[in-house]
């Protein structure tokens, strides 16, 4: 009768080596993940590996903290976005993730504060897109003369999406009491533009409203609503603002 090996020598001359899994595949595998929990889970597994680049690391730190956004877990996402900011890697970018989250809490001064970094960190390539999301932060606050401010230097900064930060500008100087000369124009260059597919179709409800254009405003507003609370889950939460004043304008035009 044939001796039998212990088991575990059985164990050993079988045994599959473990394969490591690098922190840059777990970082695809968050930005591709379907769920909150499942990107959280891939980002803290490559956060475990013992090296980490920079870069890799902030990224990582990014999808962790884009699961905590997408959670509601308002506090913890401010947090991670600062941590990953320290790191120097695209801190602009981060400064406005931190600003999101923070304005989600309810916290309005340290968004605008976090908002003002990016501006001063990011590239010129990036300076525009910082000054509109600032002004469009002030915007919504009824806080118009800031609002104004900021949104004149996106437009002076604009490449690409001049005409929609134009257009914002308009309507900010429209709800501060101005009145805007050559509306029509800058109204016609936004509907024709790129950028006035997405975030502008609220400017382009909102200046049809104040032109007395109300079936105008409806198709633009409603086809806001309707692709923001279809898209992705972050953006929903952090365009919670521009909803509630699109549902508002839309619900005075159905009073009327």
């Amino acid at each position: 009768m044939a001796e039998i090996a212990p088991w575990r020598d059985v164990c050993y001359k079988y045994r599959v080596p473990v394969k490591r899994v690098s922190p840059e595949l777990l970082l695809r595998k968050a930005m591709g993940a379907r769920s909150a929990a499942l990107r959280a889970r891939y980002a803290r597994q490559g956060l475990a590996a013992t090296t980490l680049d920079r870069t890799t690391q902030a990224m990582l730190l990014r999808q962790l903290y884009l699961s905590q956004f997408e959670a509601r877990r308002f506090r913890h996402a401010h947090d991670l976005a600062m941590q990953a900011a320290e790191l120097g890697v695209l801190a602009d970018v981060l400064y406005q993730d931190a600003a999101r989250a923070a304005l989600a809490d309810g916290d309005l001064e340290q968004a605008i504060g976090h908002l003002r970094m990016a501006v001063r960190q990011g590239p010129a390539s990036r300076r525009a897109f910082h000054w509109w999301t600032l002004g469009s932060t002030f915007f919504l606050a009824g806080r118009y003369a800031e609002a104004v401010a900021a949104l004149a230097r996106a437009s002076r900064w604009g490449t690409n999406d001049k005409p929609l930060y134009r257009a914002h500008l308009a309507l900010a100087k429209i709800a501060g009491g101005d009145v805007v000369a050559h509306l029509q124009g800058t109204i016609d260059a936004l509907a024709e533009a790129p950028c006035g597919q997405g975030y502008g179709r609220f400017i382009l409800g909102h200046l049809a409203y104040a032109a007395g254009a109300w079936v105008v405003a409806r198709k633009y507003l409603d086809a806001f609503v309707k692709r923001t609370e279809s898209g992705r889950v972050a953006l929903g939460i952090a365009l919670e603002g521009e909803l509630r004043m699109a549902r508002a304008t839309l619900s005075k035009m159905a009073a009327n």
